[in-house]
């Protein structure tokens, strides 16, 4: 039978790293809610969590590969909120996020997680920030611990 690895939501004694915009800080604020509870919920202190603001959308994948570049956390979490109403420029936007959060975890050697929402309206933005829709920063937060757990078992194979 073949060996499968599987992560669990447990939180070791690793360290996370949240870059969060502020523009659209209505719907970041609550993504990075969802985050926190969810790390903490699944056995993360404060002392394990930091969280970098910054301007805007273009600007995490840059502090996002900052972070990485500490060597300090397990996994990054990217949490942004792009809605094409408030902006000309809504693809040029999502696809330089997009593009910058995987090279900066692919260039790292880590999990960067992608809690962006990129929606057409607020009312779609506010669902996926913690109504209807879920919330992406929760999701995010569960992927990192996932990924950083599953990915440590690669070096117990024999």
């Amino acid at each position: 039978m073949a060996q499968e690895l599987h992560g669990a939501l447990k939180v070791g004694s690793e360290r996370y790293g949240i870059v969060v915009s502020r523009f659209n800080e209505f719907i970041t604020s609550r993504l990075l809610g969802g985050a926190l509870d969810c790390l903490k919920r699944h056995g993360a202190n404060d002392d394990q969590i930091t969280v970098m603001w910054v301007p805007g959308s273009f600007e995490v994948p840059l502090a996002a590969q900052r972070m990485a570049a500490t060597g300090k956390f397990a996994a990054i979490i990217c949490l942004s909120a792009v809605i094409r109403g408030q902006t000309d420029h809504y693809e040029q936007v999502c696809q330089q996020i997009t593009r910058g959060i995987g090279e900066v975890g692919l260039k790292a050697n880590l999990p960067v997680m992608f809690g962006v929402v990129t929606c057409d309206t607020l009312e779609q933005a506010i669902d996926r920030a913690g109504a209807k829709g879920g919330n992406l920063g929760a999701a995010a937060a569960a992927g990192a611990i996932e990924s950083v757990q599953v990915l440590g078992q690669l070096g117990a194979i024999k």
